[in-house]
């Protein structure tokens, strides 16, 4: 039996709990690793810098998720077509798939660079940056636009090397480009004396060496699916596929970035650049946390989708079940321990400025309360994008980000100050929490007719 044929027979008749853990931890490694590289960066940059450089650095960071956003659009869209085709035993649709989407995000990956050096003040401005943040927030950014082409190509290269089933791969991507950036972190920043440049150098490095891992993946016996040049030519059909299926977790990105960027208006308006500052520590813990559940989705998409496209209902059910269960964990369990220890979290990013620990861990406490809810929530959107259905997977995500979320960040405010900042995103997830129930419940219901039927 090949490769291929292992794989396959896996996907379609192992134990979906063996099955989840097994692309579970390399997900997970995957993420941590990359949600620990962000926050390495945020820890020198506080420490290192100060306070103020930290508040820069969370001003560019809605900029960095629009464009993270449109690798989301591609890799995920692309990764879902994969597994779905792989599921039919498709595996020549599969790699056209894998071609067009290569071509379309170095497409995008030029027009974001280009756009980006002409509004970058402007777009700085919009998202909320402060007088006394801007000069590290711009140092930041422009070099980070440089490296555009190969953060958003390497990203959404290795999550379709995800969804071909080769996980260890996908998370040895990320080792590399992360572990490779925490260790050039302190070199520029701190031996180079390059500060906010430093950091912002180390990421492209990091980015630029995935770039090329990547595209040596899949031009290598590793891959399942190969890149050939025969399939870089665009097909309408294709790239419609892939950007209705990646459209969800585009706009829920694409959603997080504005929120966010309304936080910072809100917040230096209620506040000051201090408590911007202490928003991008607390997102960075919120991040990676959320991104432990997102390792679920990870190790669940290509289970679900290969399943559903081959009509195996039942493990179809079982993987969302799983799935659901391990998401509640991790979530309940983080909430635990950012209530327990908010303290001690702040100090991690900054121990010498008391206004930032006094405001962080306020905040903190009051962002994350309704954290036990949010793990389910993002199983459930996820799983509507993995079999297809992208409607109602960016409606769910769009509502919990957007359409109860930000109506809260200028109502709150007005009664409850800079509190009132904060509660907004609590409030509005225990909202969204009770429409998402109602979705989940009718799928897992549709989903028992469907296993009972020939």
């Amino acid at each position: 039996m090949d490769r291929n044929q292992k794989n396959v027979k896996e996907l379609e008749s192992s134990s979906i709990s063996r099955l989840m853990w097994k692309y579970f931890l390399p997900a997970f490694a995957s993420v941590i690793i990359n949600s620990l590289y962000n926050i390495v960066d945020r820890i020198y940059i506080g420490q290192g810098i100060g306070a103020l450089a930290l508040s820069g650095l969370s001003a560019v960071f809605p900029i960095m998720m629009i464009m993270m956003a449109f690798g989301m659009l591609i890799g995920m869209g692309a990764g879902v077509r994969v597994s779905l085709n792989m599921g039919k035993k498709d595996f020549a649709r599969a790699e056209k798939v894998l071609g067009n989407a290569f071509v379309l995000v170095l497409i995008i990956s030029v027009i974001i660079t280009f756009i980006g050096f002409i509004i970058e003040k402007p777009l700085l401005e919009f998202f909320g940056i402060g007088d006394k943040t801007f000069k590290y927030a711009d140092e930041y950014l422009r070099i980070i636009l440089w490296g555009t082409v190969f953060n958003i190509t390497g990203y959404s290269l290795n999550n379709i090397i995800r969804s071909e089933g080769n996980a260890k791969i996908a998370m040895i991507s990320i080792f590399i480009a992360a572990g490779l950036n925490i260790i050039l972190d302190p070199v520029f920043i701190f031996w180079l004396k390059m500060g906010v440049k430093g950091a912002a150098a180390a990421t492209v490095i990091s980015q630029f060496v995935l770039f090329v891992w990547v595209l040596l993946h899949f031009s290598s016996s590793r891959s399942l699916i190969k890149l050939k040049v025969a399939n870089l030519r665009l097909s309408r059909d294709i790239i419609w596929h892939i950007v209705t299926i990646g459209f969800a977790p585009f706009a829920m990105q694409v959603a997080s970035s504005f929120v966010f960027g309304t936080y910072n208006i809100q917040l230096v308006k209620y506040g000051d650049d201090i408590a911007v500052g202490a928003m991008g520590i607390i997102m960075s813990v919120a991040m990676m946390l959320i991104m432990s559940v997102i390792a679920i989705n990870m190790a669940s998409q290509p289970i679900t989708g290969f399943n559903y496209g081959a009509k195996n209902y039942d493990r179809v059910k079982r993987t969302l079940v799983i799935g659901l269960i391990s998401a509640t964990v991790i979530s309940v369990s983080g909430f635990v321990v950012s209530q327990l220890f908010p303290e001690s979290i702040i100090r991690l990013f900054n121990h010498d400025d008391p206004e930032l620990l006094k405001v962080g861990v306020h905040g903190l406490r009051i962002f994350l309360m309704a954290l036990p809810l949010i793990g389910f929530q993002i199983i459930t959107s996820n799983y509507f994008q993995a079999t297809g259905k992208a409607g109602t997977a960016a409606f769910l995500s769009l509502m919990r980000q957007v359409i109860i979320l930000i109506p809260l960040l200028f109502l709150l405010p007005k009664y409850f100050g800079l509190t009132g900042v904060w509660m907004a995103g609590p409030v509005s997830d225990a909202i969204s929490a009770m429409v998402v129930s109602v979705f989940l419940i009718k799928e897992l219901r549709r989903l028992n007719v469907l296993k009972k039927l020939p």
